[in-house]
């Protein structure tokens, strides 16, 4: 964010050389009926390096899957972009419907999608499905050799060979999205993006389905990275390396997971809420409604819902690198 700066280059890039993704100044706006614009993501800074997992996290509504269709090329004709999005060299937001059809999807980012029932085609089993993306993904030729890379790549996916003659309503939650996980990982792409990949699942199910999206990422950093979207917590815990916190379209702050969820805490007071509304911590629920993303305020976005709100808040953030926010939890400032 131009205000805050959260995340920007100056932080994050001098930590890490080369990250497989670096966005910088991502916005997204959409353009209503009227001429009114709504402010979907403003001036996100972020990286994700190889063997890494980044976990985007924040409410329903704040923005987090509009990003993801920004880096995907998915959103509506209506929405404008400003900002970058590279992956190595290539700018996500300025390549072209050609380059990310036959370069991106499926060859450099593999997405893991929300409800991945819905994903799947209905009426063609697991099997084939897989077949036709090797087919469209991997240099294989041949119905045998088509054949055993549908079933590797099933494998790799912990998806049992037993069930890829099936259909998908044949399923249940944990295999469907064990099966689009598989469908991710076929053409070796640098980049998993997991949108929700919990969604529906019970908790059981929830962190086999992490465990397995963290298997793909190689801790010696020479593997896949992996951003996933979430607003489940104790998912992000589970496995992300650092955590990204989202409030009304912006990266409010960025921290190490391990510090985020242990000690000190977090520093911006949204991410404090939401840890504290969390039922194994102190169970108190965040006051008030986040604001609506085409009538946000001028200055924190936040402040109407913060219990360290000053005047000054009516003016925009500063930017530490880390957190946007004018009163800060200190660094010191051990979490009970």
């Amino acid at each position: 964010m131009a205000e805050a700066g959260v995340g920007a280059p100056a932080g994050a890039g001098a930590r890490r050389q080369g990250p497989v993704l670096a966005v910088r100044g991502l916005s997204v706006r959409f353009l209503m009926p009227g001429g009114r614009r709504i402010a979907a993501v403003t001036d996100a800074h972020f990286e994700v390096a190889a063997g890494e997992c980044l976990a985007l996290i924040g409410e329903s509504g704040c923005g987090k899957s509009v990003l993801a269709s920004a880096l995907l090329g998915l959103l509506p004709g209506n929405a404008q972009t400003a900002g970058q999005a590279l992956l190595g060299d290539l700018d996500l937001l300025s390549a072209g419907e050609r380059t990310l059809a036959r370069t991106v999807r499926g060859r450099l980012i593999g997405l893991v999608p929300q409800s991945p029932a819905a994903h799947l085609t209905p009426v063609r089993t697991i099997r084939s499905q897989l077949e036709e993306t090797v087919a469209a993904l991997a240099p294989v030729r041949g119905r045998k050799a088509l054949r055993a890379a549908a079933e590797a790549a099933a494998e790799r996916a912990a998806f049992p060979s037993g069930h890829l003659d099936r259909y998908p309503h044949e399923l249940s939650g944990g295999l469907a999205q064990r099966a689009a996980t598989a469908l991710a990982l076929v053409g070796e792409a640098p980049l998993l993006l997991a949108d929700e990949p919990t969604t529906g699942l019970d908790r059981d199910l929830v962190d086999r389905t992490v465990d397995e999206l963290r298997r793909h990422v190689d801790a010696d950093g020479t593997g896949r990275a992996l951003l996933m979207i979430t607003h489940d917590l104790a998912a992000a815990e589970r496995i992300a390396d650092r955590v990204a916190v989202m409030y009304a379209g912006r990266i409010v702050e960025l921290a190490d997971a391990a510090a985020f969820f242990g000690a000190p805490g977090p520093r911006h007071p949204y991410s404090r809420g939401l840890l504290d509304a969390l039922p194994d911590r102190a169970f108190i629920p965040i006051p008030g409604m986040p604001p609506e993303l085409g009538d946000l305020p001028g200055g924190c976005a936040f402040a109407a819902r913060c219990d360290r709100a000053t005047d000054v808040c009516a003016t925009p953030p500063p930017g530490t690198g880390t957190v946007a926010c004018h009163h800060p939890h200190a660094v010191e400032d051990v979490r009970a």
